[in-house]
């Protein structure tokens, strides 16, 4: 059969099935809709109760929220703040470092990190050389002995605890105080401070150690004070004052407000619950006050974009 007796055959086919058009006919492509002019949920800024609440923090309150997530610059910041409390943690304080800042070296019966991590109490007393380092060495019979110690933050010990530890020294001499052998206690927990102040019969025995850092701040330092130290005191027999680091309670200030704590534990012979720290409200700000502490700025660790707003 030739070529033209083909076309001939498909043409009559088409024209019996109705199409005598080889190609079908042209279709108008449907119009696709333009986008939105915003593909991304409109962000949720915080109210001004949680502005205002805020502002009396550093907690992540009132960060807003873009759709059912965070902001990026949230999760930014919250993960830079975590890696900082992380490092904090994992820091250990040197062996040498208590000697080679001229400071008594005591151990507590902690052996490595990861157990100063797991057993608590085995930071609450001396190791058998360090109890007879301090029976040896230390002052005894003295008003005030200032203990520095790593605690959860030997950051913050190797960064402003000696500072803290000069200046309590000081506002205590000021005041016609005897005060202890400067001495610090490596793998330590609060209540180490039992034991010390207990061995060199100190009326207040002061604890300034590391901190459990919060997020972004790894170089917080604590005080924990307790008047007439000994095994078996409680947290109620103490007081304390927290958040002691450049961006909080400065060391200075830290060490006139823990010296006037010291003398009302000297002039009420207690500590704990029962002192009375009433009379000092106004020198002592937060630390005698049950209200709102002063606003405080919550420093970013990271910034996103032009103006440091996360989408």
């Amino acid at each position: 059969m030739s070529l033209s007796n083909t076309r001939t055959l498909m043409a009559e086919l088409r024209q019996r099935m109705g199409e005598d058009d080889p190609m079908p006919s042209r279709r108008e492509p449907q119009r696709i809709p333009d986008p939105p002019v915003r593909v991304y949920p409109k962000p949720r800024r915080p109210s001004r109760f949680a502005k205002e609440a805020a502002a009396h923090t550093t907690a992540l309150v009132g960060i807003g929220r873009v759709g059912t997530r965070y902001a990026t610059s949230v999760v930014l910041q919250f993960q830079a703040e975590l890696a900082v409390a992380h490092s904090a943690v994992a820091t250990v304080l040197p062996d040498e470092w208590a000697a080679e800042n001229g400071l008594l070296s005591l151990n507590s019966r902690v052996e490595d990190h990861r157990q100063f991590l797991l057993r608590p109490d085995l930071g609450r007393r001396l190791d058998e050389d360090s109890l007879s380092r301090l029976r040896e060495q230390a002052t005894k019979g003295v008003d005030i002995q200032p203990i520095l110690a790593d605690g959860l933050s030997a950051v913050a010990c190797m960064g402003s605890g000696v500072a803290l530890l000069e200046h309590l020294t000081a506002e205590c001499e000021q005041r016609g105080w005897t005060v202890g052998t400067p001495m610090c206690a490596r793998f330590a927990r609060v209540w180490l401070e039992d034991e010390i102040g207990q061995e060199v019969g100190a009326k207040v025995a002061v604890i300034l150690l590391g901190e459990r850092p919060g997020l972004g701040t790894g170089d917080g330092l604590s005080a924990y004070m307790v008047y007439k130290p000994e095994v078996g005191k409680t947290d109620s027999d103490r007081n304390m004052i927290s958040n002691i680091h450049q961006r909080g309670i400065p060391p200075p200030e830290a060490a006139h407000r823990l010296a006037l704590m010291a003398g009302a534990m000297l002039e009420q012979v207690t500590s704990g619950v029962t002192l009375d720290l009433g009379p000092l409200t106004t020198e002592l700000g937060d630390a005698a006050g049950t209200g709102l502490r002063e606003p405080q700025v919550r420093e970013p660790l990271v910034f996103v974009g032009e103006e440091g707003e996360g989408r």
